[in-house]
């Protein structure tokens, strides 16, 4: 009795804190207060969480459950390839969308679809809900040129060259790549007509300075914020590529200037001390966004084809909110339906099962909006697909414990022998069942199908929860009405559905 007890005492913290999480309105932050920049962040809406006591969030959840393209509408983007078709393959596309789909996913926007037309040099974006278009578009579509610029010989002359735009032998390539993209494209006979990047060159070569290294060349990149300085920065750590240019360089250039340049303007052009093969800092009087944004760019990877955008629209949602309400009103009617079902069917069994179910709904709220999982009319299926199955976890173990009780068997023998024995066919099917929607979810990865990718998280994730949900929690529930109610349920068999 003490072990349920102990159990139930477990369920109901565990469910407490499930219902916390799924409220509308929860905040939660642990941010220190000597934080002066602590208004920062308010603007991130949701749950923030300061582990390291960084003045940054580890974590920051969303307030609000987050709905899909079907359901609030969102943003279409068309995106185009600046290289004449000779110059990428259809593979060099694919590449491009998926490292689209990696920003995408830094930006927090869940269920986008991403679709390669590989025919017209194109790729496909939709974005759900987003609040901000030009910043999603400028963050999937801009190459973040960061270069590790060669300022050997300037050391007296730097602060003439920050926040200035200069001319590199990288900017020069991606120029000639582009011109010939705009021939190719041009019907008229001749070439489209060149145009040489603007900027200052080197004052002594009067050439353009010489890129060292590229974004290409990095590993990872994190904004960070220094509570001292209040500044914000980038941490990057270098990959091969980067150590054998990079570490070369700075052996051999120690006490002389380097620059690092982000898209033609020189940010800063630090000292450098000693020889760096691992990585180093990115600093430019970045502000909060402008940093994450362009750490955002880093370490997704470049883009291997420069893209243009053709056209954008904002996508109307395709249900709209009255289909929503009566989707809504559907699945509540359909929950209290099953719930009177177990009550009337199995009586105190179906009692127990009922209160589980609702456990399982709030663990499954509360999975979500921690993950978090956007929303989809598919997300929603797969989570009432979810119920159902808890539901018949319930009905396998209650009907082994009617065929125990008929056997002869007392009280607490059957319903130690209809939960072990209903255990192995409920285990069962629910593991068949989620290697299934994995294969689902890796489907739902491909350009194009991730929609497919929200039906099988969801229903994955409540088969998960329900070996959880329909035999330990059930289990506590009903044996503890048994032992409170043990004299009349051994004599009157009705009340357990036999």
């Amino acid at each position: 009795m003490s072990r349920y007890v102990r159990s139930l005492v477990f369920i109901l913290a565990l469910s407490g804190f499930a219902l916390w999480i799924s409220l509308p309105d929860t905040r939660w932050s642990n941010i220190p207060d000597y934080c002066e920049d602590y208004e920062l962040f308010n603007t991130l809406e949701g749950i923030h969480l300061d582990i390291n006591n960084d003045c940054e969030p580890d974590i920051a959840l969303p307030a609000r459950q987050s709905l899909g393209l079907d359901l609030v509408g969102g943003l279409r983007v068309l995106l185009r390839a600046d290289l004449p078709p000779g110059q990428y393959t259809v593979e060099d596309l694919r590449q491009t969308a998926n490292n689209v789909s990696r920003r995408i996913d830094a930006l927090g926007v869940g269920e986008a679809t991403i679709e390669v037309l590989a025919g017209s040099g194109r790729i496909l974006v939709e974005l759900p809900g987003v609040s901000d278009p030009e910043q999603a578009v400028n963050a999937i579509q801009q190459t973040a040129l960061l270069e590790f610029v060669d300022f050997s010989g300037l050391r007296g002359q730097i602060g003439q060259f920050e926040g200035q735009r200069i001319i590199t032998t990288e900017q020069l390539l991606i120029q000639q790549q582009r011109q010939s993209a705009a021939v190719a494209a041009t019907p008229v006979e001749g070439a489209a007509e060149s145009v040489e990047p603007e900027g200052l060159v080197h004052p002594v070569t009067r050439q353009p300075f010489e890129t060292v290294m590229t974004g290409a060349g990095l590993q990872a990149a994190v904004a960070q914020y220094d509570p001292t300085s209040k500044q914000w920065f980038i941490q990057f750590e270098l990959n091969s590529q980067g150590n054998a240019a990079f570490g070369p360089y700075t052996a051999t250039h120690i006490q002389e200037p380097m620059a690092i340049v982000l898209d033609g303007i020189v940010l800063s052009a630090p000292i450098i001390q000693a020889e760096l093969t691992t990585g180093g800092v990115i600093e430019g009087g970045f502000t909060e966004q402008t940093a994450k944004t362009l750490a955002l760019q880093l370490r997704s990877g470049a883009l291997p084809i420069p893209l243009s955008v053709e056209s954008t629209e904002q996508v109307g949602a395709s249900l709209g909110q009255e289909s929503i309400n009566l989707s809504i009103r559907a699945g509540i009617i359909g929950v209290i339906t099953v719930l009177t079902f177990m009550l009337v069917y199995y009586r105190v069994p179906g009692l127990a099962a009922d209160l589980a179910l609702l456990v399982f709904i709030l663990l499954n709220l509360a999975v979500f909006k921690l993950i978090p999982i956007t929303l989809t009319l598919p997300a929603i299926t797969g989570f009432l697909i979810g119920i159902g199955t808890a539901v018949d976890g319930n009905i396998l173990i209650f009907e082994r414990i009617k065929e125990e009780l008929r056997g002869g068997k007392n009280l607490d023998e059957a319903l130690d022998a209809g939960f072990d024995r209903a255990w192995t066919s409920i285990r069962d099917s629910n593991i068949s069942t989620i290697i299934v929607c994995g294969i689902l979810f890796l489907f739902g990865q491909t350009p194009g199908a991730s929609i497919v990718s929200g039906f099988a998280l969801t229903l994955a994730l409540g088969l998960v929860l329900n070996l959880f949900t329909a035999v330990t929690v059930t289990r506590t529930f009903l044996h503890l009405f048994v032992a409170l109610l043990y004299q009349p349920l051994a004599q009157r068999k009705w009340l357990l559905g036999v």
